[in-house]
């Protein structure tokens, strides 16, 4: 386990990489408290992020989840699931680091775009980046942002074809690395 038992863990990565089913089992296993940002966020504000980014934009949720960003990382003992995008804003990975341990969960496209078909929330949480073709939008995204998960992570670990149970074993596996 982690040496430092109040320091949380963060969970980065794009949309269907895993981040809120291995987040919230994570939290069970280690015994530690769960927050997905963007569920905060739509708690906070009372709307879905799809509304938030049809009414007021990008920029107006990029500013709710930098506020949530704040809150959530001074938080200690979590496991936090940020959001996607979260980590193209400097700050954000400040905050999210100073506390905390963080880990990249990747997949390949085709299993993202199979993940995102399969979740019912996909279309009122997650509006399309790009509006262009979903399998297109996220090798984009995937490249674009590449540089700036690589730059925030602690540490890696690709879910494509592994369960839960497999992905929390090699979590927990590396984190021993931090301290335990």
């Amino acid at each position: 386990m982690i040496g430092n038992e109040a320091m949380n863990i963060v969970l980065i990565g794009y949309r269907g990489t895993g981040k809120t089913s291995v987040g919230a089992a994570l939290s069970k296993r280690l015994g530690k408290a769960f927050c997905d940002t963007d569920d905060y966020i739509e708690e906070k504000v009372k709307r879905p992020i799809s509304d938030m980014v049809a009414r007021e934009g990008w920029a107006f949720f990029r500013a709710q989840e930098k506020q949530a960003i704040r809150e959530v990382s001074s938080r200690k003992d979590c496991v936090i699931a940020a959001g996607g995008g979260a980590i193209l804003d400097p700050e954000n990975v400040e905050n999210l680091k100073k506390n905390g341990v963080v880990v990249l969960l990747e997949a390949t496209t085709r299993t993202i775009l199979e993940r995102m078909r399969r979740d019912k929330r996909t279309d009122q949480q997650r509006p399309s980046l790009t509006g262009k073709d979903p399998y297109k939008e996220i090798e984009e995204v995937l490249e674009f942002r590449g540089p700036f998960y690589q730059e925030a992570m602690d540490f890696s670990v690709d879910t494509t074809s592994k369960s839960i149970d497999q992905v929390l074993d090699e979590i927990v596996e590396k984190l021993g690395k931090y301290g335990g």
